[in-house]
């Protein structure tokens, strides 16, 4: 397993990066520190420092880091310290968030700018100091740079989430960046992945509060982030060499990969140039053979487990 990891999060539980120590990653981790899902609260460097701490305790090494990766100069702070530690990036991880729910026709400028701030310019600032890294050293003539970076997307871009507009947004823009990076630095040796896992963690505890945790003694929650963590690990690891633009979706004890869109139909005129009238003899036709409601959002993702 490489060596270092940076991993941007603000999440309630830290099995990532307890998997990735695990497998022998020598971990930053990152996480603003606030209370509240919505961005709100003072930051604090505690969380960060007890998963860190956590990992020590066990025999690994790793160091906490208090910052906003949606702030550029402070992403750079991060890669920055992820080299200085442990001499070389191998492994990014995003997994930073907020959510600011409302309808659309209810949603301020601010909760929008917020969400995507957060997620998308987040996942960019870091990945973008990452490649920076990589290319870097790939142009000075090292051979065989290693280069995983494992970005957060969600089912609520899948499915097109009613009352989430900016974090629907925000995801399918990162599954954009993710395809964008994949091409980008194959060249490099780095591959970059996007993962919708479904977990109950400190940004959703309210949004999984009516689903039952597990009352047996030793049963896993469908809705532990243990489920995710394995995943993130094998993305990260040399055996996902392969594995390069992909977009997989994971939680409860199943992994679903999600194939690309395809062409579902193709019209070409009779002429030089589509007239109204020509497109509505081919279109309307068309839409009214398909089911009532359907969209391009795949909501069969919601029903998705194992067995």
């Amino acid at each position: 397993m490489p060596p270092t990891l940076s991993r941007p999060v603000r999440f309630r539980l830290p099995p990532e990066a307890l998997e990735l120590a695990r497998l022998g990653a020598a971990v930053v981790v990152n996480d603003y520190g606030q209370p509240g899902r919505d961005g709100s609260g003072a930051a604090s460097a505690a969380p960060a420092e007890e998963v860190a701490e956590e990992i020590r305790a066990t025999g690994g090494r790793a160091v906490a880091h208090l910052g906003d990766i949606a702030d550029f100069e402070t992403a750079r702070a991060l890669i920055d310290l992820a080299v200085a530690e442990f001499g070389k990036l191998d492994v990014l991880v995003n997994n930073a968030g907020i959510l600011r729910d409302r309808m659309v026709f209810s949603m301020s400028e601010e909760e929008w700018d917020s969400v995507i701030r957060v997620h998308l310019k987040g996942h960019f600032n870091t990945t973008h100091f990452a490649a920076v890294h990589w290319r870097t050293r790939a142009k000075a003539g090292e051979t065989g740079v290693y280069g995983r970076i494992v970005n957060t997307s969600s089912e609520a871009f899948l499915a097109g989430s009613a009352g989430q507009p900016n974090y629907a947004a925000a995801k399918g823009g990162i599954v954009g960046l993710t395809t964008s990076t994949a091409l980008a630095l194959a060249r490099y040796g780095v591959t970059a992945n996007a993962i919708c896992p479904r977990a109950r963690t400190r940004m959703t505890e309210d949004v999984f509060a009516g689903f039952a945790e597990p009352t047996a003694e030793g049963d896993l929650d469908p809705l532990s982030p243990e489920h995710v963590a394995p995943l993130v690990g094998y993305l990260a690891s040399p055996a996902a060499a392969g594995v390069n633009g992909q977009l997989l979706v994971v939680h409860g004890g199943m992994v679903a990969i999600v194939d690309r869109p395809r062409v579902a139909a193709k019209f070409d005129t009779a002429k030089e140039a589509f007239t109204y009238e020509e497109l509505d003899g081919l279109l309307s036709p068309h839409y009214a053979s398909r089911p009532a409601g359907e969209t391009f959002a795949a909501s069969e993702v919601l029903g998705l487990k194992k067995g």
